[in-house]
């Protein structure tokens, strides 16, 4: 049987999820209105911006792991660079 304490975290953590995924489709709104600003699929992917990104989230991450914000935010800017791949119209 499962820790009512658990099933409660699990309700919180749901939770959080549920407002983690709604920040995800806005970020995904913002992205869309980045790709029609580019004109070219070779901008898609900005290294000095994903550089500028990581140090602001490592300057951030306080009582956090950092190696769990780092994993994290690496994964999203991958994914979200597979996206823009992914949605670019232009040639």
């Amino acid at each position: 049987m499962v820790n009512k304490n658990i099933l409660k975290i699990r309700k919180k953590l749901d939770k959080l999820d549920d407002n983690l995924i709604e920040i995800i489709r806005k970020r995904t709104r913002l992205i869309d209105i980045v790709i029609k600003n580019k004109k070219f699929k070779k901008d898609i992917v900005d290294k000095k911006r994903i550089s500028v990104i990581l140090k602001n989230i490592k300057s951030k991450r306080k009582k956090i792991d950092p190696k769990i914000t780092k994993k994290i935010w690496e994964s999203m800017i991958n994914a979200f660079i597979d996206y823009e791949y992914r949605n670019f119209k232009k040639k």
